[in-house]
């Protein structure tokens, strides 16, 4: 199911223009404070008319300015979860999910409410009240009540913003399990370039109202071009490999399209499709395979592209196999290393350096 977003909106000094079409999976928007990202979803769910634009979901239109269409909020659709888990204090669990149950589309069976509970991990909070939950438990089952509620389209807006790192760890493999089995396309917004490696199939990058770059996930994080949007401290490439082991050092290896990686033991069964996020600052470059050095992972890899600054850093794209890595390293290194596209070489990553946060499912 396709989506289709073209905007044009003004608030005080804030102006927003954008023009993107996603194709279905998880399209992250990502973009700082203040870039325009809530506007847009808001926008999505007829919360907002814009002054000008165009909204079609899977070619039914629900804003066109020029033709004077606009459907209200609750004949879009449209499932909406906000940064805090805004569930019905005097209702238990189940009584907000069968709320969400309430709102589907009359004549249409929708998901099951025994597979909600099951994909979301509900089953023993059912008859709890609000008030006894945590903050992700209140999130897990917003998701579940706005997934009940059979909508085409979900909209996340920062779903966990507000939840501490323990939650957000805890509540990322319910994510990944709606991304991968729900079969729901979904926006969701996001400050977080950790959260977008782990969770989308598409990134839109905003900046002070406009659309930067927009494209697969992968193709995104590993462009230099758009290290600055998504910021230089936080940048980092996507590892797509399969679980070939479970090492009794406890050491998980991963087959990857250029070679085998180790990482400190993950929770994924043998054969599984992962995706592993590696910063870039925490990328080495040889000219020569390394030798008598304690780090675990050494890849062939080919320079594709070099990009710098106004300061002494300079960021390196690297084809590996079938993926890309990005390597930020000093202009001094570069130039010592005669670093040129085309150029063999070798990257060199630290096993112990790819936090846990950043090892995820990649589905099917």
């Amino acid at each position: 199911m396709s989506v289709e977003i073209a905007l044009r909106h003004k608030q005080g000094a804030f102006r927003l223009a954008v023009d993107m079409h996603t194709p279905g999976g998880v399209t992250a928007l990502f973009g700082r404070s203040g870039a325009g990202k809530t506007t847009v979803v808001n926008a999505v769910a007829g919360l907002l008319r814009p002054e000008a634009g165009r909204i079609v979901i899977d070619g039914e239109v629900l804003t066109d300015t020029q033709r004077g269409v606009f459907e209200p909020p609750h004949r879009r659709r449209v499932g909406y979860v906000f940064q805090e888990g805004r569930i019905f204090p005097h209702l238990s669990v189940r009584g907000n999910l069968l709320y969400g149950r309430w709102f589907a589309k009359r004549g249409t069976r929708g998901p099951e409410i025994d597979h909600i509970v099951d994909m979301l991990g509900l089953g023993k909070l059912l008859e709890r009240r609000p008030t006894a939950l945590s903050g992700g438990e209140k999130q897990r089952v917003a998701i579940g009540r706005a997934l009940l509620s059979d909508p085409r389209l979900l909209l996340m807006d920062e779903p966990l913003a507000a939840l501490d790192d323990t939650r957000k760890a805890q509540i990322l493999p319910y994510l990944e399990r709606i991304r991968d089995e729900a079969q729901l396309p979904i926006l969701y917004v996001s400050h977080s370039v950790a959260e977008v490696a782990r969770l989308a199939t598409s990134v839109a990058v905003l900046h002070g109202g406009s659309l930067v770059r927009c494209g697969p996930v992968a193709d995104v994080l590993s462009d230099p071009s758009a290290v600055r949007a998504l910021g230089v401290r936080e940048a980092g490439a996507i590892l797509i490999g399969r679980v070939a082991g479970h090492d009794s050092d406890g050491l998980t290896r991963i087959t990857v399209s250029a070679g085998e990686v180790f990482l400190p033991q993950i929770d994924a069964t043998l054969g599984s499709m992962i995706r592993v996020r590696v910063e870039a600052q925490d990328v080495m470059i040889a000219r020569e395979p390394p030798k008598n050095i304690s780090a675990l992972n050494i890849l062939p890899v080919e320079i594709i592209a070099l990009r710098g600054g106004a300061g002494p850093g300079i960021v390196v794209q690297l084809g590996s196999g079938d993926d890309r890595l990005l390597a930020r390293i000093t202009r001094r290194s570069a130039t010592a290393l005669d670093l040129t596209p085309g150029l063999q070489c070798y990257a060199v990553v630290k096993s112990m350096s790819v936090a846990r946060w950043d090892v995820g499912s990649q589905g099917v």
